[in-house]
């Protein structure tokens, strides 16, 4: 335990790479952050069920899923830093988009923006993560990789201030106590100022990503090691497959990023059963994501006294504990306990992707990787069958009464579920793997 102590979690030679791969966690944490209140945004603006508003999850996250493979399968043979370039081209594409998607005034071109833009997010999810893993010694991977991804919220919390104080606070259909029952004249016209202002975050943006799409070309960044000898395909998944803590860790990551999602975009829903606007529910998914900054950097402390495995059962199980109080303890009390979660939630993401690369090889990591990337999915499907509970009375949030609460306090059944699970997966990696080693 000592000489792992003395190894640097990041050395100096690599110190200037890894800080511009850090650079990406904040960039893709504002991409998500701004994303989230979106839901609400387009809910109000285009009159649409809670349901048919979670589209922009889907479109979101379900972009990862789908590039996340043919990702892994570039940068098989081609470097880390390809990788990067064209995940930060297809990005700033993506969030350009916004700008015609604005002048048609089309959900679905909204839609086909975010789509590709999370194209670009998935090259560089499935590039950073095991990038920075391999940056140094295998005894202090998931401790650098915590390190990296503690810049995630700080994009987190410039995304969440940029859409609430330039979007939601802007959004004249959000000022209007009943917009559906305007004329259509004005309804034309309010919502066509509207789109503007969904839009201009997203372009602004994809001008900053050109200028760090600049930065990482002229910049020189370190070789992947197992560039000769690669084993095939076929060779590959095979390995992967017989990994239980592996494909276990994929379900993980699924269930984990399907919790956070519908922990922090039904933040607005949650607290629209209270009767309360939109900006100041973006105060308490501020709140959210300052503890959720907290937590990570604690949680990545810990990770020097603590196994993984260990840690995140303890995390997931106070996480239920937090759960649980959003779903039955009465108003503010039950929103104290939905930003709490976020603490405990920081440490997972990470910590699921070290668990479940740690075992393999440089060639298996950057598949492996694929396959974690692929697990956003759940982000995508699970606020997808939330929005469906919430709807189960109307489309309202508080219709019909289920269990005792309301139905978007019950629709919080399934992170809980998630959480259960990752509890299980953390206590199964620290007994079959983690205590045979201390």
């Amino acid at each position: 335990m000592s000489e792992t102590k003395k190894i640097p979690v990041v050395s100096k030679s690599v110190l200037i790479p890894f800080i511009l791969v850090t650079s990406l966690f904040a960039l893709w944490g504002f991409a998500n952050a701004v994303t989230d209140p979106m839901v609400q945004a387009f809910k109000k603006v285009l009159e649409l069920s809670n349901s048919q508003a979670a589209w922009v999850q889907m479109a979101f996250y379900g972009g990862y899923f789908c590039m996340a493979l043919p990702a892994a399968m570039f940068m098989r043979k081609y470097s880390y830093k390809v990788g990067i370039l064209i995940g930060l081209g297809l990005y700033a594409v993506g969030a350009l988009l916004f700008y015609p998607a604005a002048i048609t005034e089309q959900f679905w071109f909204f839609l086909l923006g975010l789509y590709i833009l999370t194209f670009g997010l998935a090259f560089l999810e499935t590039a950073a993560n095991p990038y920075a893993l391999a940056m140094g010694a295998k005894e202090t991977a998931t401790q650098r990789l915590n390190l990296a991804q503690a810049f995630n919220p700080i994009g987190l919390i410039a995304g969440l201030f940029i859409a609430q104080q330039f979007v939601l606070k802007k959004l004249q259909s959000d000022d209007i106590e009943n917009f559906s029952a305007l004329d259509e004249a004005s309804k034309v016209l309010i919502k066509t100022s509207d789109l503007l202002v969904i839009r201009n975050p997203y372009v602004i943006l994809g001008l900053v990503i050109i200028g760090v799409f600049i930065l990482f070309i002229v910049s020189k960044m370190p070789q992947a090691k197992d560039e000769n000898g690669m084993p095939s395909i076929g060779v590959t998944f095979a390995a992967l497959g017989k990994n239980k803590k592996y494909v276990l860790g994929v379900l993980a990551q699924i269930l984990y990023v399907g919790a956070q999602i519908m922990c922090w975009t039904y933040i607005y829903q949650y607290a629209e059963a209270m009767e309360m606007d939109s900006v100041t529910a973006g105060y308490y998914q501020m709140a959210a994501f300052v503890i959720f900054t907290i937590g990570r950097v604690i949680g990545t402390y810990m990770l020097r006294f603590m196994s993984p495995g260990k840690l995140l059962m303890y995390f997931a199980i106070l996480a239920m504990v937090c759960v649980v109080g959003t779903i039955w303890m009465p108003e503010m009390i039950g929103l104290y306990c939905l930003v709490g979660t976020s603490f405990f939630m920081s440490l997972m993401f990470p910590t699921i992707y070290g668990i479940a690369l740690g075992d393999l090889t440089e060639e298996q990591s950057k598949v492996g990787s694929a396959g974690l990337v692929m697990a956003i999915v759940g982000g995508a499907l699970m606020p997808k069958l939330q929005g469906i509970i919430i709807d189960a009375g109307g489309n309202g949030v508080n219709d019909v009464t289920i269990a005792g609460v309301s139905e978007v306090n019950f629709s919080f059944i399934l992170p809980l579920l998630c959480f259960i699970y990752i509890a299980w997966y953390g206590m199964k990696v620290y007994k079959e793997h983690e205590s045979k080693i201390a």
